[in-house]
């Protein structure tokens, strides 16, 4: 049988509980809206009119995401010029940002375009960066860190190391342009799963090795790569008076890969245009 002083407790503590049960504390969210990039991994973005030389611009599409709720109501924001990190040059470069931009009512995200310029011929040999950083304009508050709300475009009419290229770095070994160039030629494919970005996904990784080994079959024995695929338009042809050879493109002659014998080893290599030196993935 329970104890006066034990039916005293138990009576105290189901009042607590009874008491506590009455009535829940309720809150409300009331703070301003802020706004940012939606870019969480990625604090440059790479872009290069080298995959399509014919564009004279090309926009690209930056999402913008509030913190906070959304408004049935249109709200306004401001993307401004970083000034001490931006060296591309408007218009050469790319077009005037606007004043303001819209968040659209009912909504919690917005892309906005960028638009970029290829008329400046420099840009086959320099890159430019253009950085932008996002603000409320009364509508919103900046309350998020300058990382989230600013953002990095680097560009140029030459190809650029992809994010991805790290991550296969065993596999594709130093970056370089001219062997980045051959991969988009021979890989079947313009880019590898960035797993150390998206996770593991297990799935992937022998799709990417095949699209590797492609390249490095290529690299091995160019001429044979040539035989066997007609229908891509390639051709390689020795180069007077020495051992080498010169790959390109049937229509673009001008653009030429040498294929350099080296007869210390009596193996020929690719030669990077830039640096000089053999293009492998071994």
């Amino acid at each position: 049988m329970m104890t006066m002083k034990k039916q005293i407790l138990f009576i105290l503590l189901a009042g607590t509980i009874l008491f506590g049960c009455k009535k829940d504390a309720k809150f409300f969210y009331n703070s301003t809206d802020n706004i940012y990039f939606n870019y969480p991994k990625k604090d440059t973005l790479t872009y290069s009119f080298a995959y399509d030389p014919t564009l004279v611009q090309d926009t690209v599409w930056i999402p913008v995401i509030i913190s906070g709720k959304r408004s049935h109501q249109a709200r306004s924001f401001s993307i401004s010029l970083v000034d001490t990190a931006t060296t591309a040059i408007s218009p050469l470069h790319y077009e005037a940002l606007k004043p303001t931009y819209t968040m659209p009512a009912d909504s919690g995200v917005v892309k906005v375009p960028v638009i970029l310029k290829n008329t400046d011929a420099a840009l086959e040999n320099k890159s430019v960066i253009l950085t932008i950083r996002v603000s409320g304009t009364g509508d919103f508050t900046n309350n998020m860190p300058d990382s989230l709300r600013t953002k990095t475009i680097l560009f140029s009419n030459r190809l650029e190391k992809p994010f991805w290229w790290n991550s296969w770095l065993d596999e594709v070994k130093e970056y370089g342009r001219t062997k980045h160039q051959l991969f988009l030629i021979t890989s079947g494919t313009r880019d590898l799963i960035d797993y150390k970005t998206y996770g593991d996904p297990n799935f992937q990784i022998p799709r990417c090795l095949y699209y590797i080994e492609n390249t490095r079959t290529f690299l091995r024995d160019p001429i044979g790569w040539v035989q066997e695929h007609p229908e891509k338009g390639y051709v390689i042809t020795p180069k007077a008076g020495t051992r080498d050879y010169e790959f390109y493109y049937i229509n673009s002659p001008t653009k030429r890969f040498l294929y350099k014998y080296f007869p210390e080893v009596d193996k020929s290599y690719f030669i990077d245009s830039e640096t000089g030196a053999k293009v492998t993935m071994e």
